[in-house]
């Protein structure tokens, strides 16, 4: 197997897609008023479903935290320090939560922690390096 995306089970679809579209550059694959939207990022797939069309099609009902958790988080990268406080504040001011401001590691990474409108983590982070560099 292969992992070909991931996905999120949403109750506000259209605030959902304009957070990760508007705010964080996800390009959007299909139109906004579908149930389950795909959008994609740096070549992966994230999808967003709606949390109803989603249990009416497996027939089952499943139970959601509200506000902000910490089930999992996604991680984005950028290529500078300076990169991570900038990409914090717009994030902030276009409506993410403030989860942990732009700090630097004794490991030695900047980062800091967001949410998106229905709570979940996300990580903006850098090792102060391109992309492509920063694992070598």
């Amino acid at each position: 197997m292969r992992l070909d995306g991931f996905g999120l089970l949403v109750n506000d679809m259209a605030k959902m897609i304009r957070f990760y579209r508007d705010v964080l550059g996800f390009e959007i694959k299909e139109s906004e008023d579908t149930s389950n939207v795909y959008l994609v990022k740096d070549g992966t797939l994230f999808l967003l479903y709606g949390r109803k069309d989603f249990e009416k099609m497996t027939r089952h009902q499943y139970d959601y935290i509200n506000g902000l958790n910490g089930h999992f988080e996604m991680a984005l990268y950028v290529d500078t320090f300076e990169e991570v406080d900038a990409s914090f504040k717009y994030a902030v001011e276009k409506g993410a939560t403030p989860v942990l401001e732009p700090t630097t590691e004794p490991w030695g990474q900047r980062t800091c922690y967001v949410a998106d409108p229905e709570g979940n983590l996300i990580e903006i982070g850098s090792w102060d390096k391109p992309y492509e560099e920063k694992d070598l």
